[in-house]
């Protein structure tokens, strides 16, 4: 059975590409009932501290159905990632719902956003891939392109759009995007990161996000 080596970036790699191609298997159940139990295993023990047998006894299958699907606890790992980034992709909703005044939509975008980056469960995600990242680069790069970086694509396109309906003047999309999500998380993912802080209340999150959008809006609007 072969594993990821951080002294093999070939083999890193390939792994890699095979948890994102699409027969990799995530659509079925019994996919998807190892990813469950990876992901309460991951969650707990970290990504050293996660062992396979753990993993297939919370999932409740045998190693080998894991390695049926998934050829290393790197590529499990990776396609757990991707997959819960489209989840919360799909939680976030469509840009393309986001119409009316501008800075409504960008209220309600930031609010959702926020929503999600706060969740306990994404937070000790996100504390697991940085402690494996420094081992396995690949596991923070499917982290990146499938989390961060979709995000603030999704939301160059849509200012995009604005900036051709004459609401926006914005020269550079990508950097105002990422200023804007930067801006909604203002200090409350951080403190939650290090400092181990509850999720805050919801008039917190609304503040921060109001403080962004209005900061955003006299950089932006036209």
């Amino acid at each position: 059975m072969s594993f990821i080596s951080a002294d093999n970036p070939a083999l890193a790699i390939e792994v890699f590409h095979q948890a994102e191609a699409p027969d990799a298997g995530i659509d079925s159940a019994k996919a998807r009932q190892i990813l469950d139990g990876a992901r309460k295993v991951f969650l707990a023990d970290g990504f050293d501290g996660a062992s396979m047998n753990d993993i297939a006894r919370v999932a409740g299958v045998s190693k080998g159905t894991i390695y049926s699907h998934f050829p290393s606890k790197e590529a499990l790992f990776a396609a757990l990632v991707r997959e819960d980034r489209r989840a919360q992709a799909e939680q976030l909703g469509a840009y393309d719902d986001h119409d009316g005044p501008v800075d409504e939509a960008l209220r309600r975008m930031g609010v959702n956003l926020m929503k999600v980056m706060l969740d306990p469960a994404h937070v000790a995600q996100v504390r697991t891939i940085i402690a494996a990242a420094s081992k396995f680069p690949e596991i923070g790069q499917v982290f990146y392109e499938a989390g961060p970086q979709f995000g603030q694509e999704r939301l160059a396109a849509w200012l995009r759009r604005k900036v051709a309906e004459g609401v926006l003047a914005v020269a550079d999309l990508d950097a105002a995007a990422v200023q804007f999500f930067n801006l909604a998380q203002g200090s409350l993912f951080r403190r939650m990161l290090f400092c181990g802080s509850p999720p805050p209340p919801l008039a917190d999150i609304e503040k921060t996000v109001d403080d962004a959008v209005r900061v955003f809006l006299i950089a932006y609007r036209r």
